[in-house]
């Protein structure tokens, strides 16, 4: 049956479903997990990268974590292409509404503008939808921090905390068992490392196979971005004992 009315994403089964859609959803399912926190001084993001090899040069490529101005960063799940179009795009809206009022664009109104363009590939004839999925960390002066999560159909939601990617479901029942409302940027950040060890498909976690940014406020009151070195995440994982973490998964298993 789905055969028939997955050509094209203009044509809705008799069941109401968009199979084209529901094809790449499919496909960020597959995906390196990323986890977003959103604590009471910050928002944590976390990453699985899938692309890691000794000759890859670390300090200059991203796979899962960008910044997209001095208030939001984004982490994704899907076609890494299809991610820098949107980025690109995302980053020309923010200075172009910095540009016309003097001031950062809030960050649900970028949300908005970016799930505007993905809702409209899923509506006209002659294209696909956006392989990817996205979670917004941002901050502005009219809600203060905030993460949202948008998908392939052009939906977004605000969370506290959230997970797109390969293992969603575990991932998920973790968050929901060990996240307290009002945690600071720090224990965040321990949780979202003890998610993602308990839930990755590999034995092994190092910084090669994680990338980690964290959005909270300066001195000054202004948002501060901070992606982590490689060195940072090798002491982040030393210092949350993960190696024991992965052996009693492994024998829990």
């Amino acid at each position: 049956m789905a055969r028939r009315y997955d050509g094209r994403t203009t044509i809705f089964s008799p069941e109401g479903r968009l199979y084209q859609v529901e094809y790449a959803m499919e496909a960020i399912s597959h995906a390196g997990m990323c986890i977003g926190i959103l604590a009471a001084d910050g928002i944590v993001l976390a990453a699985e990268k899938k692309t890691t090899s000794k000759l890859l040069e670390q300090t200059h490529s991203n796979e899962k974590l960008y910044k997209l101005n001095d208030y939001m960063c984004v982490a994704v799940a899907g076609l890494t292409a299809d991610a820098n179009t949107l980025i690109h795009y995302c980053r020309n809206q923010a200075h172009g509404y910095s540009l016309s009022y003097n001031e950062p664009i809030p960050a649900e109104q970028l949300v908005q503008r970016m799930c505007d363009l993905k809702q409209g590939y899923t509506q006209y004839g002659g294209l696909r939808p956006f392989g990817v999925s996205f979670l917004y960390a941002g901050h502005d002066k009219h809600q203060g921090f905030q993460l949202y999560h948008s998908d392939p159909s052009g939906n977004y939601s605000g969370w506290k905390a959230t997970c797109i990617g390969a293992n969603t479901t575990n991932a998920t029942a973790l968050l929901k068992q060990d996240y307290s409302e009002g945690c600071t940027l720090k224990e965040a950040v321990s949780l979202a490392v003890r998610v993602l060890a308990k839930t990755m498909d590999s034995s092994s976690i190092g910084a090669d196979k994680l990338e980690f940014a964290t959005l909270s406020l300066g001195a000054n009151g202004r948002a501060v971005y901070h992606a982590y070195t490689n060195a940072d995440i090798e002491k982040l994982l030393n210092d949350e004992n993960v190696k024991k973490i992965i052996e009693d998964k492994e024998k829990d298993a």
